[in-house]
């Protein structure tokens, strides 16, 4: 396996969990045989493996915005996934880490912020708590999103076609698509999941991501039947979006708060589909929960 020196690692008697600092990206889970449950960021089909989207999600109308009369730019998904964070903290099962404000970020996202990402590994589940707080004095727009991208298939002996993922709660609305541009199509379409179930296929995803708006379930549940699955908590995610190239390795599985802009979008920040506002000196916490769990 390839060694990592500044990757701080965490380990449990379940799980082996490994953070690279330059995005604070979750790059290594592993289960306690080290079998990969986590995609490896083969940069010839895609080079994530568990970013983190700040000050966005998704794409902006134009690749830029406004915040009052001021327009600025920014690539799809923000820069957070391509800055290093300090490492603040680190234990064997935890550590914590930060990406504050600086005059390179203030050039394309005008707010003072600290974005501070800690994660606890406990047993059988990875806990990972995102807090984003605004230094400035005025009140701060943003969104922010998971986008951890799992095997498909486990590695458990399952083939990729009895992959599924299982939402907690029925999730009857219309889902949402992009277009070509990676923004989000006005037209609504019927959800492809059954019975609580959406049986993984390539051509799902012929037309990029699924975006499932004001979700019901504050978990999922992926794998096959027989096997250990992984199950995303997402307390606190409005939307989530799920995501592969068809034929890659990988099913990404996305609580998001924001998306991207609509088509013929060109309203202000503040107005963006799920962007959320955080007061001066005020606190946003959002949270995510990765659990390893037993076959049935």
């Amino acid at each position: 396996m390839q060694q990592h020196s500044d990757w701080v690692r965490l380990r449990s008697p379940h799980l082996q969990v490994e953070i690279d600092p330059l995005g604070a990206q979750l790059s290594t889970l592993r289960n306690h045989d080290g079998a990969d449950l986590l995609w490896n960021g083969d940069p010839a089909v895609w080079s994530g493996r568990a970013p983190l989207l700040f000050p966005i999600v998704g794409t902006l109308n134009g690749g830029s915005y406004r915040v009052g009369p001021r327009r600025f730019s920014l690539p799809r998904h923000g820069f957070a996934r391509t800055r290093r964070f300090e490492v603040r903290e680190t234990t064997g099962t935890a550590a914590s880490f930060r990406l504050a404000a600086d005059a390179a970020t203030l050039q394309a996202y005008p707010f003072r912020f600290e974005l501070d990402v800690e994660f606890v590994l406990s047993g059988a589940t990875l806990s990972i708590t995102t807090s984003v707080r605004n230094l400035g004095d005025t009140e701060m727009q943003a969104s922010f999103g998971y986008h951890p991208a799992f095997r498909w298939p486990l590695p458990f002996g399952r083939p990729r076609s009895e992959h599924f993922i299982e939402f907690a709660a029925d999730e009857p609305q219309p889902i949402r698509r992009l277009n070509s541009a990676g923004l989000v199509k006005p037209t609504q379409y019927p959800t492809p999941v059954s019975s609580r179930r959406l049986r993984l296929a390539d051509a799902l995803f012929e037309d990029d991501v699924l975006i499932f708006e004001s979700i019901h379930s504050r978990s999922v549940l992926y794998g096959a039947q027989g096997t250990d699955r992984i199950r995303v908590g997402l307390p606190d995610a409005p939307d989530l979006g799920l995501w592969t190239k068809p034929g890659a390795g990988f099913i990404c599985i996305e609580p998001w708060h924001g998306m991207s802009d609509p088509e013929g979008f060109s309203g202000e920040l503040r107005a963006k589909p799920g962007v959320f506002r955080v007061a001066p000196g005020g606190i946003m916490p959002i949270r995510m929960t990765i659990e390893l769990t037993q076959t049935e």
